[in-house]
């Protein structure tokens, strides 16, 4: 599996509550990749005569959510987008052409499901610590450590890789660490970290001051569905967390200027 490296920055909203955090890291995301930040609300509004006070609604709310990232990160590229369907279904199929899909609510179909990198965040601060990836000893071990590093590298931070283990079991999760460390070029700069206790607590409590935790969305021997341990975070993460999913095809190249060919554009209605 590969990590997705073209196609727009993706953020899907429809909750006030949660919006401006996802469209801000969503619009930094963009900027600092060059490319295009599509906005996508999925619409499913009544099938009645309420249709339209309902579609010109949600056209706002995707506005709103334009001027918030433009606002937050001038410069940014963003689109905005209304496309009919459930969300999970909606930001499923924008993850087959996308390089990275941010959301502001626990959407467990889309962090289990997603054909790119899924970001949750709930943090209305701006992120300031270091990037941290959790790792262990199955295949999304690798690609959170390279999403880390490149994630690092944009922000000019530093970068840890992290380990939780039971305790008398610190050696057993130094030679994971090695066996990962070893299998990531340039990663000679990378820190690392025993954490001892429950993996999904500890990685909690990690996502407080770190300023992304990137983690695979499944364990070794999980297939399908999302983890124990994605679960927990994605429950309990204070600060922004990134799953990390590999492309199992070619996305589409979308840069800056281009016309984003994945989704119908949002209409007035």
């Amino acid at each position: 599996m590969q990590i997705p490296d073209q196609g727009p920055v993706v953020v899907g909203v429809g909750d006030p509550a949660t919006d401006a955090a996802a469209v801000r890291l969503a619009a930094r995301e963009a900027c600092s990749r060059g490319r295009v930040l599509q906005v996508v609300h999925a619409f499913t509004g009544p099938g009645d005569a309420g249709w339209g006070q309902a579609r010109r609604a949600a056209s706002h709310l995707v506005e709103e959510a334009v001027s918030i990232a433009k606002r937050s990160t001038p410069g940014v590229d963003a689109r905005p987008q209304l496309v009919d369907g459930p969300p999970g279904r909606v930001l499923l199929r924008t993850s087959r052409g996308a390089v990275l899909v941010v959301i502001g609510g626990p959407l467990v179909e889309v962090v289990a499901r997603a054909w790119c990198p899924v970001a949750v965040t709930r943090a209305q601060r701006t992120p300031s610590g270091p990037v941290v990836a959790a790792v262990d000893g199955s295949p999304y071990a690798t690609l959170a450590l390279r999403f880390a590093m490149e994630a690092a590298g944009r922000r000019g931070g530093s970068v840890y890789a992290v380990h939780v283990t039971e305790p008398e079991r610190e050696a057993e999760g130094e030679r994971v660490l090695d066996e990962v460390l070893a299998r990531v070029a340039d990663a000679t700069a990378v820190r690392r970290r025993i954490l001892i206790g429950h993996p999904g607590a500890a990685l909690a409590r990690v996502s407080r001051k770190a300023g992304l935790l990137v983690l695979g969305p499944r364990g070794e021997h999980v297939s399908g569905r999302l983890g124990t341990v994605a679960g927990e975070v994605l429950r309990r993460a204070v600060g922004p967390a990134v799953f990390v999913h590999g492309a199992r095809r070619p996305a589409a190249f979308v840069k800056p200027g281009d016309d984003v060919p994945v989704l119908l554009p949002l209409t007035h209605t």
